[in-house]
């Protein structure tokens, strides 16, 4: 890690200022390591850093826990970056240039990029360090901190903590040796009362509501569960409700859609370690947008562009029969 800390030193030589891009509608995960970097480049290198996302921060656990880190965060324009970017240096995390969720195309010459999902194999970043076998780009973040002998502050120690548990659902799913390495030297540092706080922040009555329309829309298809919720208040409260869908006895596979702001989230989950969560959303997206996740976690989009989400939804149901094997002309059985 010494090399790497190093080589990520000399990639910002010279800088003042940097831009850290997080993925849209940032988790915790992006959250803390944005914010991880931002600290680490300041308190050893005089470099300062803004951190920045597009889309929306809706799920609650996320707004409090950015509330709690107290990092101002910028939020981006929807539009393309590239214009407005000019000769910034430009860091990206918890995501990679051309990715699906990233505010920069494939091939943007960022100073660096700092992932653990699957390496796509960008060209032009001065430096990289893209490592799928690793649950958490917190993770990752805290060997920068401890290979630079920096020490974490008590707010960033539990934000980089919450992201590794949110990602490795407590160590239970794609972890590493180095998220648990990660996982136990930041412990010592959480603030447990605060963390207690986010982890049941409270949640407006709306999502309630969300949560009824998703039962009342949920089909159970011999260990598939498929939902589409319509409209939903926030992108990530598809995700939020496959994870609650996959704790159901006897579920293997969770998909879960939603439509905000013209976009068809889909959301999908995965029991077995051994599972291809990444490939079921690329496969049943296929060009018509964008996918990425991990082995028991995915997820994706697709932009309508006025075009009927649920004749896009029935379209993806099929493609999802087809790959779990599931009879087209299943009916399904109702949740409740």
């Amino acid at each position: 890690m010494e090399k790497r800390w190093r080589q990520l030193s000399e990639a910002v030589e010279g800088c003042d200022q940097i831009l850290i891009l997080l993925h849209d509608d940032p988790d915790p995960d992006s959250v803390a390591s944005g914010a991880a970097l931002r600290f680490l480049l300041s308190e050893k290198l005089g470099v300062e850093g803004q951190v920045a996302y597009r889309g929306i921060i809706g799920r609650a656990e996320n707004r409090a826990l950015v509330d709690y880190l107290g990092v101002e965060l910028e939020q981006l324009p929807s539009e393309p970056l590239m214009p407005e970017l000019g000769s910034k240096a430009v860091a990206v995390v918890d995501t990679q240039p051309g990715a699906g969720n990233s505010p920069l195309p494939a091939g943007y010459p960022a100073a660096i990029v700092i992932d653990h999902h699957s390496d796509l194999d960008g060209e032009g970043a001065i430096f990289r360090d893209v490592r799928p076998w690793i649950g958490a780009s917190s993770t990752i973040m805290t060997q920068y901190l401890r290979a630079a002998g920096v020490k974490p502050p008590m707010r960033l120690a539990t934000a980089l903590f919450y992201g590794i548990k949110t990602d490795t659902k407590a160590l239970s799913r794609d972890t590493s040796a180095a998220d648990v390495g990660a996982y136990f030297y930041l412990l010592s540092f959480v603030d447990v009362d605060a963390l207690v706080e986010i982890e049941n922040a409270r949640v407006p009555a709306s999502y309630f509501r969300n949560l009824a329309r998703a039962m009342e829309a949920a089909k159970l298809y011999d260990g598939v569960v498929v939902s589409f919720l319509d409209e939903v208040d926030y992108p990530d409260l598809t995700a939020e409700i496959a994870d609650l869908f996959l704790r159901l006895e006897g579920v293997n596979w969770v998909i879960c859609m939603g439509v905000y702001d013209e976009t068809l989230y889909i959301s999908v989950r995965a029991r077995d370690e051994a599972a291809d969560a990444e490939e079921l959303a690329q496969e049943i997206i296929g060009d018509e947008g964008s996918a990425g996740g991990r082995n028991t976690l995915a997820g994706g989009q697709i932009s309508l562009e006025g075009k009927d989400a649920h004749t896009i939804a029935e379209k993806l149901r099929q493609r999802i029969f087809e790959y779990l094997n599931v009879p087209q002309d299943a009916q399904g059985e109702p949740l409740i």
